[in-house]
């Protein structure tokens, strides 16, 4: 099966089975066809960054254990990201074209744009070409340093400058490849998959605590990028009905967001368990480097309806849904 193989070539056997015991997958991805297509590399990626986040998650690791145990899966609907749409970003690319240089050849496309005015940024959704539904969404945010006040937009300069592109002209060669819809090979598809999971990280260094203090004072998903970078916020779990998975999240002793997120249609409704504490390294003002606990990433669930008179789900956003749940890494 060559989502398998390219998975147990990025991660390695045991976690590409652990992955599929915890993740729904649609069965045309399981196939034995000859030909790797992007929908292959794309599911590989999203399993990837699952993984990945559920390292960093305690919580959420914990809820998919015990999914796991009590005979269930997760439906893995969207990741979420944030950016910095900024002049001074080192060797990166600004904003979500860090990201969207990875996942337009992987078969993403921008589906909507959500403003998000009270927190002085935008989102955006990718959906899947091939498989929208099956394959998770991305839900990518930019924020607006020149919304803010100078300190800030210095501060922001200061943080970014040192930012490294992660992706060699080799693996950028390797994107264009399948941005042609060109033949590659399994080697070349586990190469794919490694490069475009090192995007969603940390690439500057690490933040003085200086210039974390001034941008937290203004916003805390600057000063969470500062520390997070572009690594996966959160994980989402598709689940029949999110007021009854929050409320035995809550018996079970999480912290959970407290109130549910409904969309404007009343068919999108949110709501997360409360962002785990991470140690992160900072620098003071007399260049000596120590750690302190920040806001890490979250899991989150939703709940989507179907649309009006018909068998799809609504797989829109929201900006009111959005703007609460970025609440969920807010803490001190």
């Amino acid at each position: 099966m060559l989502l398998d193989s390219i998975l147990t070539g990025v991660i390695g056997r045991e976690n590409a089975d652990k992955l599929f015991l915890m993740l729904h997958v649609a069965p045309a991805l399981m196939d034995d066809s000859a030909k790797i297509e992007r929908a292959h590399i794309a599911q590989a990626m999203n399993m990837v960054l699952f993984h990945d986040l559920l390292a960093r998650v305690p919580s959420g690791r914990s809820y998919v254990a015990e999914t796991i145990a009590e005979g269930g899966k997760v439906t893995f609907d969207h990741g979420a990201l944030r950016t910095v749409a900024w002049r001074d970003n080192g060797l990166l690319p600004s904003g979500r074209v860090a990201i969207t240089r990875v996942l337009g050849s992987l078969g993403f496309v921008e589906a909507a744009i959500y403003p998000l005015p009270k927190l002085k940024m935008t989102g955006y959704a990718y959906r899947h070409l091939d498989y929208p539904e099956d394959i998770a969404q991305y839900f990518v945010s930019e924020l607006h340093p020149e919304q803010f006040s100078a300190p800030f937009q210095a501060a922001v300069s200061r943080v970014l400058t040192t930012n490294l592109d992660p992706l060699t002209a080799e693996e950028l060669a390797l994107f264009k490849r399948l941005d042609h819809h060109d033949a590659i090979t399994l080697d070349n598809a586990i190469s794919v998959v490694k490069a475009a999971a090192r995007c969603f990280n940390r690439h500057h260094q690490e933040p003085r605590i200086s210039d974390y203090e001034i941008l937290k004072a203004e916003s805390n998903e600057m000063a969470w990028i500062s520390t997070e970078g572009n690594a996966f916020n959160h994980a989402t779990d598709r689940v029949t009905d999110v007021s009854i998975t929050a409320e035995r999240q809550r018996t079970r002793g999480r912290a959970v967001k407290e109130k549910i997120e409904v969309s404007a249609t009343g068919r999108v409704r949110q709501t997360a368990l409360i962002a785990d504490k991470v140690r992160r390294g900072f620098i003071d003002d007399k260049g000596v480097r120590f750690e302190m606990n920040v806001p890490g990433s979250f899991y989150e669930f939703i709940t989507r309806d179907q649309l009006p008179n018909s068998t799809k789900l609504d797989l829109a956003f929201d900006t009111g849904n959005a703007t609460g749940i970025f609440n969920v890494t807010a803490g001190s």
